[in-house]
């Protein structure tokens, strides 16, 4: 019993940080390109890692091997995914981009069903239609009816991620790496990356200390902090739902604090669609 309030209380703490990251992504790109943002929030992160990875004696076994595949999976997770995805939120309100990218959990119900040969069920399928159905609500700003979209490249992106996000965790199902082991080699793949990506384009440009803490904000809490606190968090349950389900409260304080810390006006259509899509997803998670 002991462990499962631990677990609780490292899961909400992991919530209570994920929650903030749209207003953190939406503030950091008023200054930086997604280019920008990606490359300190990922040396920040690694700088991180590195030092929780050394400080439990694993960094002999994390410069040692399995390189080859940290070469596919820090191309994917984090250079493509989190490049997809800060591109998302540079083109749509914060909560558009934040409500679309929480799919993801469908989209990786539907992409196991030819990867890891699982069975589509009904329930599946249901869930699917009722969460995509909130997809088009908020991709249509509830003109539903209408097919001429607000931002259609953006929603195609915040759509992208979540597929680049689920694909990444199925083909990492059976990766023998310890998870903080995993996350740091993937991050000393995509600094470097990053890196000649920098040079190649914008160059290092200063931006202010504002934009220096938005990025470092992003590093430490969203590709770090909270990775540690929901991966103990799971460690410690005795049944991993009781930890999962607390990720449906995230968005509704995404929204709280994109309202009145970014001054987002919440529209109708994104609660609506919200709505729909965290029903989809409750449908999901009751069949688990």
């Amino acid at each position: 019993m002991q462990r499962d309030r631990t677990a609780i209380l490292f899961g909400l703490g992991a919530v209570g940080l994920w929650s903030t990251v749209a207003t953190a992504f939406k503030l950091a790109l008023e200054t930086l390109s997604p280019l920008e943002l990606m490359w300190l929030a990922s040396l920040v992160s690694w700088l991180l890692i590195g030092g929780l990875v050394t400080a439990q004696g694993l960094l002999g076994q994390a410069l040692r091997g399995s390189w080859r595949t940290a070469l596919w999976a820090g191309l994917m997770n984090p250079v493509a995914y989190y490049l997809v995805l800060f591109a998302a939120y540079d083109r749509l309100p914060g909560q558009e981009a934040m409500a679309l990218n929480y799919t993801w959990a469908l989209a990786m119900a539907f992409l196991a069903i030819p990867i890891l040969g699982h069975r589509l069920t009904a329930r599946d399928l249901l869930a699917g239609l009722i969460a995509y159905a909130g997809v088009w609500v908020i991709a249509t700003r509830g003109a539903v009816l209408n097919v001429q979209f607000a931002d259609g490249f953006g929603v195609t992106l915040a759509l992208a991620s979540t597929l680049l996000w689920a694909l990444y965790w199925l083909l990492a199902a059976r990766d023998p790496r310890p998870p903080l082991v995993a996350q740091w080699q993937n991050f000393s793949v995509a600094v470097p990356v990053m890196t000649v990506l920098m040079l190649l384009g914008p160059g290092f440009q200063w931006h202010g200390w504002e934009a220096l803490g938005a990025g470092v904000y992003v590093g430490l809490f969203e590709m770090g902090i909270a990775f540690v606190l929901w991966q103990q968090a799971m460690l410690r349950t005795s049944r991993a739902a009781r930890v999962s389900n607390l990720i449906f409260l995230s968005p509704p304080v995404s929204l709280l604090l994109l309202f009145f810390i970014v001054g987002e006006p919440i529209l109708p259509s994104t609660l609506i669609g919200l709505m729909l899509i965290l029903g989809g997803l409750a449908l999901q998670q009751i069949q688990k």
